[in-house]
């Protein structure tokens, strides 16, 4: 073989780092005959990266070594060259203030290994809810033939006959033990039951939500995203992905091909009518800005107003993500609200999302409502704007207390994080039912890295008087399995100078969902003479990845991207 091998009238990336006729060409594929790798691999086969995402410290993702075998069998029955390469793994769970300080970091990292490695294509295995984004963030700035395949939730898990839902009812449980209503020992019991496998969080949270998504926007085989962890089938579509990948590359298609408008709107109706995770905003926001197109927040807005919610999935429902595989999975929910969606979309499979969920069939109709019979009118997510948030912020309406869905109390302020842990259940804390907690400087670069502090704890003395929500708000996140009257991502955040840092203890704040409102209750002067007197915090890095971060974040209504990472206009 000689010159550049051409696979069909396509030329394989791949092959100007395998050029026999080169010195550096030679070296490359020795090297890889080093690994038992026959001249036959280097002749002319469309090289498929795997992107693994897998660590023993992402509980979520340590089975994708196994996913990744899978994917591995499809490619070689399909023609092509599997290699395997790891990318750093983000884990919600253990990871430091967050993960989401991190999505970035691992998108560079999936970037660049796209970049630099001799690939014609790749599948990129995620799972733990940051995984997915960074990795398609990447592979969108890179732009080669992709398909995801996500390592799937986990088992359901049951306790004294009670299904549980991972964070969703750890939350719970925890505001039970804090009143003095779950005893240590209950409370250790729960703990020994209620992660039964590897896997992601097996409610809607935001690793359900943007598996979801990701097949809603036609980078996945259909049926790929909510299909159990442990489950054999997902196995088998891992090696379907690897085989698709492979014809991929002969086809040439690519993500830029998939990733339109039409595919972004059809993941925010997915997003409403599965009552999704509040973070889903903040990474298809990244996606828009990675594909160079505007996705501002009122586009969420009006098709939440348009779209309702059937999905009766924890925290927005009572079943967990196995009952909604069972159900017929999201091709079942898409085929559902098909009237609503841009049916001639073109997929990774080569086909219309309208092809992929044709003949679709719902099996339980108490997990997936008719469009007829939602849950709720509107969808899962809403945005809110005013003075507090001239930019906006965001409130999951299906898991909020109706009753409190417009409200107006007295704020009670934390300064920070430490604040309120200090604070919070302080017997003499000023604080009633009616009053709306507020947490500063807990966005991007307040944070820093904007963690999941947005649902506020209700202070012991209220949970012990059985009060069971109040409205919070914050501009920080919370994880997708939260759940109650919590308005998040206020923007700009309060480190920045943001209204948010204005407000004090005793300010009234009025929460109008209805009206897609949120205001702080003090005149206009007054919010500007107390602006005028901010000064901003002292940042947290002063040197390497963490500066880097400061210097380049985006806010939330942005996507929380780099701004050097978005194409130039």
């Amino acid at each position: 073989m000689s010159g550049t091998a051409t696979n069909g009238n396509l030329k394989l990336r791949s092959q100007k780092w395998f050029d026999r006729n080169e010195r550096e060409g030679m070296t490359r594929r020795a090297y890889l005959r080093a690994e038992g790798f026959t001249e036959k691999y280097f002749d002319g086969k469309p090289v498929i990266g795997i992107c693994n995402s897998w660590s023993d410290l992402t509980t979520c993702n340590a089975h994708l070594r196994t996913v990744a075998e899978a994917v591995k069998r499809g490619v070689w029955t399909a023609g092509g060259f599997p290699l395997e390469f790891p990318t750093i793994s983000l884990g919600e769970v253990l990871m430091q203030p967050t993960a989401m300080l991190y999505r970035n970091l691992m998108a560079m990292d999936v970037e660049e290994c796209l970049r630099a490695y001799p690939l014609d294509g790749v599948v990129l295995l995620c799972g733990c809810d940051k995984t997915t984004p960074a990795q398609l963030m990447g592979a969108i700035s890179v732009d080669l033939p992709a398909i995801m395949v996500p390592g799937g939730p986990m088992l359901s898990s049951v306790w004294r006959g009670r299904h549980l839902g991972s964070g969703t009812d750890t939350r719970k449980l925890f505001a039970e033990k804090r009143a003095g209503r779950l005893t240590e020992e209950e409370w250790c019991e729960v703990e020994s039951c209620l992660s039964r496998s590897a896997g992601h969080c097996m409610v809607m949270g935001t690793a359900s939500t943007m598996t979801s998504l990701v097949e809603a926007l036609g980078m996945t085989l259909t049926g790929c995203a909510n299909i159990p962890a442990a489950d054999s089938r997902r196995l088998a579509i891992a090696e379907e992905s690897g085989r698709r990948a492979v014809e991929m590359v002969r086809e040439d298609l690519r993500p830029s091909k998939i990733l339109t408008r039409d595919a972004l709107e059809n993941a925010i109706r997915v997003d409403m009518a599965i009552g999704g995770s509040t973070n889903a905003i903040i990474h298809l926001v990244a996606f828009a800005g990675r594909l160079g197109l505007k996705l501002p927040l009122e586009t969420f807005d009006a098709f939440s107003s348009t779209t309702p919610f059937i999905t009766n999935v924890q925290p927005s429902g009572k079943h967990l993500m196995e009952d909604l595989y069972y159900a017929g999975g999201l091709p079942a929910v898409m085929e559902e609200i098909r009237s609503l969606l841009h049916t001639g979309a073109l997929t990774a499979t080569g086909k219309t999302m309208g092809e992929n969920i044709a003949g679709a069939q719902c099996f339980n109709r108490d997990v997936i409502r008719p469009l007829h019979e939602p849950l709720g009118a509107e969808g899962g997510t809403v945005v809110l704007k005013g003075n507090l948030a001239p930019c906006g912020a965001v409130i999951k309406q299906s898991a909020a207390s109706p009753h409190l869905l417009h409200h107006q109390g007295r704020a009670v302020v934390f300064e920070n994080n430490a604040d309120l842990w200090a604070r919070i259940d302080d017997p003499g804390l000023d604080v009633d039912e009616s009053c709306v907690l507020v947490l500063k400087n807990g966005g991007p670069k307040g944070a820093p890295g904007m963690p999941e502090w947005g649902d506020l704890p209700l202070p012991a003395k209220l949970l012990k008087a059985g009060v069971s929500d109040m409205v919070r708000l914050s501009d920080a996140r919370m994880s997708g399995t939260a759940f109650g009257t919590v308005v998040l991502h206020v923007a700009p955040e309060s480190a920045v100078g943001g209204p948010l840092a204005a407000v004090r203890d005793g300010d009234r704040i009025e929460l109008d969902v209805p009206g897609r409102q949120l205001e702080l209750l003090v005149s206009d002067a007054e919010l500007q003479r107390r602006l005028a007197t901010w000064r901003p915090p002292v940042p947290h890095y002063t040197r390497g990845y963490g500066r880097i971060f400061l210097d380049h974040i985006l806010q939330a209504h942005e996507g929380c991207d780099f701004d050097c990472l978005r194409p130039e206009d």
